[in-house]
């Protein structure tokens, strides 16, 4: 008998912390990341063109790599930092709180969204991380804008993995990021870790096997 890769696949969200407070902010309702991440790539995008004079062409060739980057970085935080082994106690607890409720309890709609305790320090990270890889190379006019980039294609990220587990899909793009999740979840957890594309699956040999 294969062995059951979940405890629960109904919407419901058991306690995470003995502490009300922290408990109660363990919890996302989907639509908080818009409220954060829309106004910053709203403020970012005004700032490339306002202050960086960006032309629209480059805009939208510095987003789309900045988005690019996004899949590689997403599949590389789901396999070697969501799906790490940890051997510690403490190191095995945090890492059920970020990742492995969510496979415990994959249907729980308030914990598909990245809380903004982990989402806005690493916002952080990344546009510091951008800014010191591309001022050496004097492509700080595109800073901005790969960065905007970088955090829609994160939103996209987020809104879509909340929609894949509660949202049925028609459109053909759509319904594959779902069926590659889904198999995630109930096939196999140490495969498919590219969520808005698979290219990086099959570039590192992740994607799953024939049955």
């Amino acid at each position: 008998m294969a062995e059951r890769l979940f405890v629960s696949t109904k919407d419901e969200s058991p306690k995470l912390f003995d502490n009300p407070f922290f408990d109660f902010f363990s919890r996302v309702p989907f639509y908080v990341p818009l409220i954060i991440f829309i106004p910053l790539i709203t403020y970012y995008s005004y700032l490339s063109f306002s202050e960086k004079a960006t032309t629209v062409l480059q805009f939208a060739m510095s987003a789309l790599i900045g988005a690019f980057l996004w899949t590689i970085a997403e599949y590389l935080i789901h396999r070697f930092v969501f799906h790490a082994h940890p051997k510690s106690n403490w190191a095995k607890k945090i890492h059920y709180t970020f990742h492995g409720i969510h496979h415990d309890y994959p249907q729980d709609s308030l914990r598909l969204v990245m809380p903004p305790a982990v989402s806005l320090p690493l916002a952080l990270f990344f546009y510091w991380l951008f800014y010191w890889i591309m001022a050496p190379l004097d492509m700080l006019q595109f800073h901005y804008a790969y960065y905007v980039g970088f955090v829609a294609a994160y939103l996209f990220y987020d809104m879509m993995h909340y929609a894949s587990h509660h949202v049925a899909m028609s459109n053909p793009y759509f319904k594959m990021i779902k069926e590659h999740h889904m198999k995630h979840h109930y096939k196999n957890p140490d495969e498919g870790f590219g969520f808005t594309s698979k290219v990086w699956d099959r570039v590192f040999s992740t994607d799953f096997k024939e049955d």
